[in-house]
């Protein structure tokens, strides 16, 4: 807002006396709040600060001992800079005494050679500084209107995040207390350097006020949060000090965020979003990029040089059927997800998807995986005791770029063991075996028409009569071919049994004892139920 003392004396009307800088060159950038002519040598007290006093020095004393005292008392009360005219007192040089102590306290001090008009100097830069704070007044009152606007229209952080960019020029980052970053726009820079270590950076950043600089490290920082809550940071990232008006900007967008996420009403909105963005990237990336790496490593999940374990947890509330994914499920679902790695003292991406939670666990070269891996998910399963889920595993990997794969596998186990109906407090893919290899081939065309193929007669035999003819096939091939125990699974007699066993023997052109005659049933069976499952679930399930 405030023109520095270079700045001012690069005016033209200055510039027309010739000014020569002779002592306190390390004050220039200092900014002029008010230029102020001043004959008197007891002008001090009279100031407030920040002022450029003009003076022809007719009134200042000659001994050295007085002079350096003016000087020290302009310098005590935070005198931008002295500009004295060698026109009335000095014509030629000034006192040694006044230079040394200028220079001594790093006050400007800047001598004119010829006559100047300081009624015309203080109209330019009193002027100058006038318009420039009508010019500030003017952009915050449009900055309250922006994130007003904002405000009303509940906008999501990601676009909160890229107003302010556009208004500061500078990258911004949405931080918790903890220094995970929610969410960030890096403002055209390279995102990588500018979230790399990120958490560790941050933890130095201490301010005791909700909005200030600091200019070790180049942050303007303004905590957010409403109602006595404070849950984040909000960061501009600027080399120099920022002008108040990019104060009034990150303000304005920390109430935006506050009351955005009041709105939501979901306490772990942001961070599962966050969450979310990386692992989806993660599933899509066969090559992860470093900035990537460093989005994960500043939500406190380092990948590199990590094992990574792919985890899908799914609800199950009656009988082997996935409970129903709303969000309040799902919300606690992640939640006792989250709560177990933190007990368990690991690190994890953890994201709700449509049907449960999806989690990438990051652990240490030397963790014992199994062991880990077995406690976090005894945690999950005691914090959801009243309605028990599965939780599947991928393969342990040792790259990032092969975290979409255990990502991939870990859903694919939790579906097979969903449908398996076992009770394991965890699953992986040595426990689905012929369910998950159907699992992983649900989606081929030719496993469809295999099973069409094999139930096509049966199915359309019960769809014409009435008959449960497919449900006793179910039965039997559950059963390892054992009648009698298929009939009491069945709840039949055996004789009514046996006579549902001839007629499906009869429609479908087989012998049931027949060995690969029920292998190829059940599998039939077995696709049949993955890929209805497969569609029942598919049209966007749950909430994210």
């Amino acid at each position: 807002m405030y023109p520095t003392v270079a700045e001012v004396l690069a005016l033209p009307v200055l510039r027309q006396g010739r000014p020569h800088v002779v002592a306190g060159t390390a004050g220039l950038d200092a900014p002029v709040r008010w230029a102020h002519v001043a004959e008197v040598a007891d002008i001090a007290h009279l100031l407030r600060g920040g002022e450029l006093v003009l003076t022809t020095g007719v009134a200042l004393p000659d001994d050295g001992p007085a002079l350096a005292r003016y000087v020290a008392d302009l310098a005590g009360v935070g005198a931008a800079g002295l500009v004295i005219e060698l026109v009335r007192h000095w014509s030629d040089k000034l006192p040694a005494a006044l230079v040394d102590a200028a220079e001594k306290h790093g006050l400007p001090l800047v001598t004119l050679s010829r006559e100047t008009r300081y009624v015309s100097v203080t109209e330019a830069v009193n002027g100058q500084i006038v318009d420039a704070q009508v010019a500030e007044l003017r952009a915050a009152e449009r900055v309250h209107e922006t994130f007003t606007a904002l405000t009303v229209a509940g906008a999501e952080p990601g676009v909160v995040l890229g107003e302010v960019a556009r208004l500061t020029e500078q990258p911004v980052v949405l931080e918790t207390l903890s220094h995970e970053v929610l969410a960030y726009d890096a403002a055209g820079t390279d995102p990588a350097e500018l979230l790399t270590g990120w958490p560790s950076r941050s933890r130095v950043v201490q301010l005791g006020e909700r909005t200030g600089y600091h200019a070790g490290s180049g942050w303007l920082v303004t905590v957010v949060g409403a109602r006595g809550h404070d849950w984040g940071r909000l960061v501009v990232v600027c080399a120099d000090q920022p002008p108040h008006r990019h104060r009034v900007v990150a303000e304005r967008a920390a109430s935006a965020l506050a009351v955005h996420r009041l709105v939501a009403k979901d306490s772990d909105g942001l961070e599962r979003q966050a969450h979310r963005a990386v692992l989806n990237e993660l599933l899509a990336s066969p090559a992860p990029s470093a900035e990537l790496l460093a989005r994960a490593s500043a939500l406190a999940v380092p990948l590199a040089g990590r094992q990574l374990v792919g985890l899908a947890v799914r609800p199950r509330l009656t009988g082997n059927r996935p409970a129903l994914s709303t969000p309040p499920v799902l919300r606690e679902l992640a939640e006792a997800t989250v709560l177990a790695a933190r007990r368990a003292k690991v690190s994890a991406l953890v994201a709700t998807d449509e049907l449960g939670v999806r989690a990438l666990i990051a652990l240490s070269p030397e963790a014992n995986a199994d062991t880990v891996l077995h406690r976090l998910a005894t945690d999950v399963h005691e914090a959801r005791g009243s309605a028990p889920g599965v939780l599947a595993v991928g393969t342990t990997v040792l790259s990032p770029a092969e975290a979409g794969r255990t990502l991939l596998e870990a859903g694919q186990v939790a579906a097979a063991a969903l449908g398996a109906g076992t009770d394991r407090v965890l699953h992986r893919l040595s426990d689905v075996r012929l369910r998950g290899l159907l699992h992983l081939l649900a989606g081929d065309e030719r496993v469809t028409a295999f099973a069409h193929r094999e139930l096509g007669p049966l199915l359309q035999r019960d769809a014409a009569t009435g008959s449960r003819l497919v449900q006793a096939l179910r039965h039997y091939c559950e059963q390892g071919g054992n009648k009698s125990a298929a009939a009491a699974a069945a709840h039949t007699s055996r004789t009514a049994y046996y006579q549902q066993l001839a007629r499906i023997e009869q429609v479908l052109g087989v012998r049931l004892e027949d060995p690969e005659s029920m292998l190829s049933l059940y599998v039939a069976l077995l696709a049949g139920d993955i890929t209805r499952s497969s569609e029942e679930d598919s049209p966007g399930r749950g909430a994210q």
